[in-house]
């Protein structure tokens, strides 16, 4: 019969309990890290899931607002060329629908919009000159790029349409209706044609828009400025 000593039991028993307490403490520990990990994981996860959506929301209302934009302006143009043929598409031109340049000032989705609705125009209509599908597309296109820019000066960013249409469509008309050819007289005169109907209507009926939407909030309310 093996006899043992009664302290050495309650040494050995003191010692197990310690070391089962410091094993739950243990356990204890790496299930509190586990959920904080864990807890972690998620909030990351949300976030990147609010922030995907929300970017592609916000992409969405992008391409809505360039939609309307350029069905806007095709349908404005060919109707104001149904209602007084010729009046926006000859040299001297005073086209309304270039007025829907200064939303360019409130969002970037009017670069894109406008620039699609001035090609499908300019495609569509039979007495655009041969290449108007190109420069005076390209000239919407940059117009409209330089007016975002300078949205904070309003007053110069409505000339932008002038400068660049009176460019483009400048060289275009010289190249194509110019009987003695290409000459810097008729690209001056043809540039200042187009650069006088430019100015004439971004600086009424355009610069009626823009202060309209800003002084009623419709900038704000349509296109989510805060």
């Amino acid at each position: 019969m093996i006899f043992l000593d009664n302290g050495l039991i309650q040494r050995y028993n003191t010692a197990n309990h310690i070391g089962q307490f410091e094993t739950i403490l243990s356990v204890n520990k790496t299930r509190k890290l586990l959920g904080w990990v864990l807890c972690a994981h998620f909030l990351l996860f949300s976030g990147m899931v609010c922030l995907k959506r929300s970017i592609s929301m916000k992409k969405t209302k992008n391409i809505t607002h360039a939609a309307i934009i350029g069905a806007m302006y095709f349908a404005l143009t060919h109707l104001q060329n149904f209602l007084v043929p010729g009046s926006a598409s000859m040299a001297i031109q005073f086209r309304a629908s270039e007025a829907l340049c200064v939303l360019a000032l409130f969002t970037p989705a009017a670069i894109p919009g406008l620039t699609i609705g001035c090609l499908l125009f300019n495609l569509s209509f039979a007495g655009a000159l041969p290449l108007d599908w190109l420069a005076g597309s390209f000239a919407t296109f940059l117009a409209c790029g330089a007016m975002r820019l300078l949205r904070r000066f309003p007053l110069i960013a409505l000339s932008m349409p002038a400068w660049f249409n009176a460019l483009f469509v400048g060289w275009e008309l010289t190249v194509y209706l110019g009987d003695t050819g290409f000459t810097m007289a008729a690209f001056w005169l043809n540039a200042l044609n187009v650069a006088i109907g430019e100015l004439a209507v971004l600086y009424t009926l355009g610069w009626l828009l823009q202060k309209a939407m800003t002084h009623t909030g419709l900038d704000r309310r349509i296109f989510d400025k805060t």
